[in-house]
């Protein structure tokens, strides 16, 4: 399947998804090419995880994995990335609350 951003970024909202759950997140993350550090931090950047899911918003979260999905588009995974977002149950996914 040839994937288009717009569609796994539409992919990842249904179903009041926000991201993937931490640890899946990072799996998501290892999968981008070329990482690297970048001074204190890294490109792409880090997913939200650890100390800074509990001090994020949804909307920081879902922004922070767009990127995430950017960076494979422009690095020719994209394809590959959104086959492991779509083989996660729903519950490796973070959800909107209710």
């Amino acid at each position: 399947m040839n994937e288009t951003r717009p569609f796994v970024v539409a992919y990842c909202r249904e179903n009041k998804r926000v991201c993937p759950q931490p640890d899946k997140w990072n799996e998501l993350w290892e999968m981008l090419p070329e990482r690297r550090r970048i001074g204190h931090g890294w490109e792409p950047p880090l997913p939200l995880i650890l100390v800074a899911w509990h001090h994020t918003s949804d909307l920081q979260k879902m922004l922070r994995l767009e990127e995430h999905l950017a960076w494979a588009e422009t690095h020719h995974c994209l394809t590959a990335v959104a086959a492991f977002l779509r083989n996660l149950d729903e519950q490796d996914w973070h959800h909107l609350p209710d």
